[in-house]
């Protein structure tokens, strides 16, 4: 498609969202968009359309929002790849020919073993961004930047991948961020960010940021997790025992307590009170009443 057929499809996707029209309708055109658009970044911000996709990820039909999903997935990766591409590119010079490193190693191999001995040089438990020496100036503006650098410190800490790949995932996690709950302004986003960062860094699930790396929990799938979601499965158990604990103890019989019309509460002057008694101090000296008040709740011992 080109910018005119793209940009009939988004006064299309926004009518259809504005109407109410059938999710099969938009179905419809979410899918030519998806075969038909080769994503470039001028043609993502000149048309807006990853902006209007985007917004379907929140209808209320699950197939809509799952589809759009994808596709905004799909075509923020085509960005990524053909941004990484031209910076490659840039880097081998305008003949087009790699320039030999020292020693006759190529200049991937001089990045493999960058990426190796920055890895090695901090030990896991002690990895930021900062110690790892990595650039997060990656969108140019400072709010993302800053929460991006906060994405690469939850997802390093005791980990083993280089910098490379930490960076890359951390970039993809607040890029979904930005796109679904942005732009960088709302709280909603800050908050979020901060949230992730937060059960990234427990101690207690280290598995999370092992999920999140290996991509078994993709970006979009991590920004919307619940707190709950986000928990080990070893918290929820902890949490379902102590609710099993207090429940089998609110079940339990308490004891019988007596009702006295003669004892009178000091502060709303009721003698409407409940008492126990309890031998609190020698066995030659009287029971302690411990009272409650049935009217006001004050609680008093004599």
């Amino acid at each position: 498609m080109d910018g005119k057929e793209i940009d009939a499809k988004a006064k299309s996707l926004t009518k259809a969202a504005t109407q109410n029209e059938p999710a099969s309708v938009i179905l419809s055109m979410l899918k030519d968009l998806q075969k038909g658009v080769r994503a470039t970044e001028d043609l993502l911000r000149q048309t807006r359309i990853g902006i209007i996709v985007n917004k379907f990820k929140q209808h209320k039909s699950p197939e809509v929002a799952r589809l759009s999903g994808e596709i905004v997935s799909k075509w923020r990766n085509e960005v990524n790849k053909q941004k990484t591409g031209g910076a490659s590119a840039t880097n081998r010079g305008s003949s087009g020919s790699p320039r030999p490193a020292q020693n006759g190693a190529a200049t991937s191999s001089s990045a493999t073993t960058s990426d190796k001995a920055s890895k090695l040089s901090v030990a896991p438990d002690k990895r930021t961004w900062k110690a790892d020496a990595v650039d997060t100036n990656q969108t140019g503006n400072k709010v993302r930047d800053s929460c991006l650098g906060l994405m690469y410190d939850g997802l390093c800490v005791g980990s083993t991948e280089s910098p490379k790949a930490v960076l890359a995932k951390a970039s993809a996690v607040e890029t979904a961020a930005y796109d679904s709950l942005g732009p960088e302004t709302k709280e909603e986003y800050r908050t979020k960010i901060r949230s992730l960062f937060q059960n990234l860094k427990n101690k207690s699930n280290p598995m999370l940021r092992v999920r999140v790396m290996s991509g078994e929990i993709s970006p979009d799938h991590f920004i919307r997790m619940t707190h709950d979601e986000l928990r080990s499965a070893e918290q929820r158990d902890a949490d379902e025992k102590i609710k099993k604990e207090n429940m089998d103890k609110a079940m339990v019989a308490q004891a019988e307590r007596s009702i006295s019309t003669s004892l009178q509460c000091g502060k709303c002057g009721q003698r409407k009170v409940t008492y126990t008694e309890a031998q609190t101090r020698s066995a030659d000296e009287p029971m302690t009443l411990f009272c409650t008040c049935l009217n006001c709740g004050k609680s008093w011992r004599q």
